[in-house]
């Protein structure tokens, strides 16, 4: 409407002055120019007038409100009662942002859900040999269902708050010397808490990591679930890692600015925790369990044109325990060669330590990792007796399809410690497709596991099993 309204102001002015100056200037008098401009200054005002009328109405007819809804005359219905009909006018939904609360730069909502389905003799390779009512039946479950954000600050912190939908077959609870509860998180059926920690992270060679998370132990307890080539970890694994604990941990990469471009040459961690499990905020004494690990990049170069890499690793774990406190989810060796959780019959000490190697050479890793635990009583009156769990497993993979079909297998063996000749052996053939890299991929597992002690002990029961599992992941 300005524009129209310039346009055609500037159109008469053109015209009078075009009229105005074609007169030639020696037929024109001082009175005649004076009554000329008069004349064209009241006809400009005069339309400056028209224009201003015409804008204002048609400002009132935009701002005008929308008629209200016309309700249609009454139609007969099939009931003979009248029906009305209104054509409502359809409103825009509003736009939903979510913006940081503080002063984060980076905010990441992310979770995953793991569908899986296991058949035959169900966890038997973690050692549940039971049968009747302790006996796991085939079935269709969440093997996790998780949800979180992480985020970042500048260069000081960086954050993480996961959650769990589902819980494990097992829980763990920390008794004192009476066998009163002190803490459990056997009793949750509902939304539970896997990492929740903040890392200050100044200096590459030293971060400071506090709250709830993985101890630095175990190469395979290590890599996320996510990320795993086989449906679940190993035995060795499952028995002797410390798992998820809350305490502080310090770490970093030491040759970071001396060496920028091999940064990842040496990792280092360290860490304190209160030893009794994840989401258990109490601790069993004044005692706390010590962890540390070193990882070494030992090779990374190309090998027949592929990305080829070596890492090696070595951790050790330390803990004084009291009595209940429940140092695995697979440990104690039952009568019939079966394991199940560990608690401490009275103080204890724990010492473990393992190795592990990794070696990636294009569509071919070869894993193998060594894990040993000395457990043995300490003070007066001991109820049970010292012993020492160990294991390995060797894990080799390959891809038929690159980066989409890919075959695995697995040896591992365990040794509980607790009688003679008691190993449980796995050996692990698998097969993974990756339908979008790790966000999208179907793994499938079968698992042959046979006991020493039964085959050495008749009257047990079978002293070999056999399983499937079959898993669909799904990350966003």
């Amino acid at each position: 409407m300005k524009q129209e309204f310039r346009g055609r102001a500037a159109a008469v002015f053109a015209a009078v002055s075009c009229a105005f100056i074609a007169t030639p200037a020696r037929a024109q008098t001082d009175a005649e120019r004076l009554e000329k401009l008069e004349r064209a200054v009241q006809l400009l005002q005069q339309r400056n007038a028209e224009l201003e009328q015409e804008v204002r109405g048609l400002k009132q007819q935009r701002s005008a409100p929308a008629p209200a809804v016309a309700e249609s005359a009454p139609k007969p219905a099939d009931d003979g009662k009248a029906v009305v009909e209104k054509s409502a006018a359809k409103e825009e939904k509003p736009k939903v942002y979510a913006t940081a609360g503080a002063s984060e730069f980076k905010l990441t909502l992310a979770g995953f859900i793991q569908g899986q389905f296991d058949g035959g003799d169900v966890f038997a390779f973690e050692g549940r040999f039971g049968v009747g009512t302790g006996e796991i039946k085939d079935r269709f479950r969440l093997r996790r269902a998780r949800i979180g954000v992480s985020g970042e600050y500048t260069d000081l912190f960086d954050f993480k708050l996961e959650g769990e939908f589902t819980q494990s077959d097992v829980g763990l609870t920390v008794r004192d010397a009476q066998g009163r509860t002190l803490g459990s998180n056997a009793s949750r059926t509902a939304f539970g808490a896997t990492d929740l920690f903040a890392n200050w992270r100044t200096f590459d060679e030293f971060n400071v990591k506090v709250g709830q998370f993985k101890a630095p132990f175990g190469l395979e307890q290590l890599t996320s679930d996510t990320k795993l080539f086989t449906p679940e970890r190993s035995l060795v694994t499952t028995a002797l890692t410390p798992e998820r604990q809350i305490g502080v941990q310090v770490w970093g990469k030491p040759l970071a600015s001396v060496l920028p471009a091999q940064k990842d040459l040496l990792t280092y961690y360290a860490g304190a925790f209160n030893g009794t499990g994840r989401n258990i905020t109490v601790n069993d004494n004044n005692e706390f369990m010590y962890v540390a690990r070193l990882e070494v990049q030992a090779m990374k170069t190309k090998i027949l044109n592929q990305e080829s890499t070596l890492k090696l690793g070595a951790n050790g774990v330390t803990s004084r325990d009291e009595t209940g406190t429940s140092i695995s989810s697979a440990l104690l060796e039952n009568s019939d060669g079966s394991l199940s959780a560990y608690n401490l019959p009275s103080r204890g000490t724990r010492e473990g330590y393992g190795f592990d190697a990794a070696l990636h050479v294009g569509p071919f890793d070869l894993i193998g990792e060594y894990i040993s635990e000395n457990v043995r009583p300490r003070g007066p009156e001991p109820r049970f007796s010292d012993f020492t769990a160990d294991g390995y497993y060797v894990q080799g993979s390959y891809f038929v399809l690159p980066k989409r079909l890919q075959l695995v297998t697995r040896w591992e063996t365990f040794d509980p410690g607790q009688a003679a000749n008691d190993d449980i052996d796995s050996v692990v053939a698998g097969v993974n497709y990756y339908l979008k890299g790790d966000d999208i991929k179907l793994l499938a597992a079968y698992v042959h596991t046979w006991s020493d002690f039964r085959d050495a002990n008749e009257g047990f029961g079978k002293a070999e099993f056999d399983e499937v599992i079959v898993r669909l992941q799904v990350m966003f």
